[in-house]
């Protein structure tokens, strides 16, 4: 990309002179590294002079995983050839109106992506924010980080735990330092995660270092049911994992740690996400001094949080196996009732006393649950089905097995109403009782316990 061209543009910044791509209304600032990192080292925060030309890199820099063939078949194939390994994952990108007034200063979002700690990225189609930008006149950034071995394992000197806490951390630093730069303001800064990425941003509430950094928080189908009791198992599988820490290949990392993960299924279901965040390891508390940590910290945040109502429909009933034996008649109902067991042990009950907790400590949160309402769809409201309504972006959600039996006219007129309520909230902290809801939202301010 070079600045010469008619379709880019120049932000002049104290980080630097950054080229953005001007693309149907909106501006992209794609793939800036924010700051780099050795591996199992904490990040340190790039600096360049105000004289810098900073482009973007030809492929988008993506922490080395494996594919998941559920997120394959579910959510849409990855465009691999389009993306470039990168260890040292710390990227953001920037999505704005291309047209704002001088002087205006537009709420921001910050995207931190889901994938069980494990894969994704901060710039996948599906999550592609222009639709949402162009609609309600925000700025959202998404965010990479290091993943799975290289962020979300941990324990000793060598392999320090939360290093992609630690990346996020960094990140938002370098957006509450620049974004007035570029439109944003600087002092109404919100959260947005889905899955582990929600579950990253409620650890993120009580990290130490990032005060002023953020005012609110969207939290969405975090697994917050399998953030207890970790420590054996962590400390388990990063002993197994010491074999592979100086592999130079990093494809070969992710081929091989798969075979250490048998020996954590003894652990339960918290074996389903075998990296995480870590208490008792910098920037977190320990896990007993959670608890008041998020009570001491809950009126510095305004919350939405909430999840899906048929979450672990994602992974049990889009199962050929266990659809040969429970695919129908008694079979069903058996597996329904476990889709509705185990949705509200790993995400329901958790999301509500999370909410419960924080209002009583006299926060500001308001708590959603989205169903599916449509008679003819088996799968119901599953994890993820809130991305395409937050992102929209018909176009790359075409493949899903997740929407196949779902118009998107219908995901989009859902998705619009939704859009905007999340970017009320992002504005304001607030939801009013008078603001349109989509018929699929259950959405209530909770009130303290008296």
């Amino acid at each position: 990309m070079t600045p010469n061209q008619q379709n880019t543009t120049i932000f002049e910044t104290r980080f630097g002179r950054i080229i953005a791509l001007k693309d149907d209304g909106i501006i992209r600032i794609k793939s800036i590294r924010y700051a780099c990192s050795e591996r199992f080292q904490k990040p340190v925060p790039l600096e360049y002079s105000s004289s810098s030309l900073i482009t973007s890199p030809e492929k988008t820099p993506v922490c080395p995983q494996s594919l998941s063939p559920l997120v394959e078949k579910m959510i849409g194939a990855t465009p691999v050839e389009s993306f470039e390994a990168d260890e040292a994952t710390q990227y953001l990108s920037i999505t704005r109106p291309e047209i704002i007034s001088e002087n205006e200063k537009l709420p921001v979002v910050v995207w931190i992506h889901g994938g069980s700690h494990e894969i994704g990225c901060g710039d996948l189609a599906t999550a592609d924010p222009a639709e949402w930008v162009k609609e309600q006149h925000i700025i959202v950034v998404t965010v990479s980080y290091r993943l799975g071995l290289f962020g979300f394992l941990g324990g000793d000197e060598k392999r320090p735990a939360n290093l992609g806490l630690l990346d996020m951390i960094e990140a938002l630093r370098w957006i509450k330092k620049y974004i007035a730069e570029v439109g944003g303001d600087e002092n109404n800064i919100t959260l947005l995660g889905q899955s582990s990425g929600g579950d990253a941003i409620a650890h993120l509430m009580i990290s130490e270092g990032i005060e002023d950094l953020f005012q609110r928080v969207i939290i969405q189908s975090a697994p917050l049911g399998l953030r207890h009791k970790r420590q054996k198992m962590s400390a388990e599988f990063l002993k197994k994992t010491e074999v592979l820490k100086d592999e130079t290949d990093v494809l070969k990392m992710m081929d091989e740690y798969g075979r250490f993960l048998p020996s954590v299924i003894k652990y339960g279901l918290k074996a389903a996400m075998p990296f995480g965040t870590q208490y008792g390891f910098f920037p977190l508390c320990k896990e007993e001094e959670s608890l008041d940590m998020w009570k001491k910290n809950a009126p510095k945040y305004d919350i939405l949080i909430g999840f899906n109502n048929d979450e672990t429909a994602f992974y049990l009933k889009t199962s050929e196996a266990l659809n040969k034996y429970f695919g129908k008649g008694l079979g069903l109902k058996i597996m329904d009732k476990t889709v509705e067991k185990t949705t509200e042990l790993i995400y329901g009950t958790p999301a509500k006393q999370f909410a419960q907790n924080i209002s009583d400590a006299g926060g500001n949160v308001y708590l959603f649950r989205i169903h599916s309402k449509l008679k003819d769809n088996p799968i119901g409201a599953p994890h993820c089905i809130d991305l395409p309504l937050i992102f929209g972006n018909e176009s790359a959600w075409k493949s899903s097995e997740l929407l196949k039996d779902i118009p998107w006219s219908r995901i989009h007129e859902h998705g619009e109403k939704l859009r905007a309520l999340w970017a009320e909230f992002a504005r304001t902290g607030k939801i009013a009782d008078t603001s349109e809801r989509p018929e699929i939202l259950e959405l209530r301010k909770v009130q303290p316990h008296i």
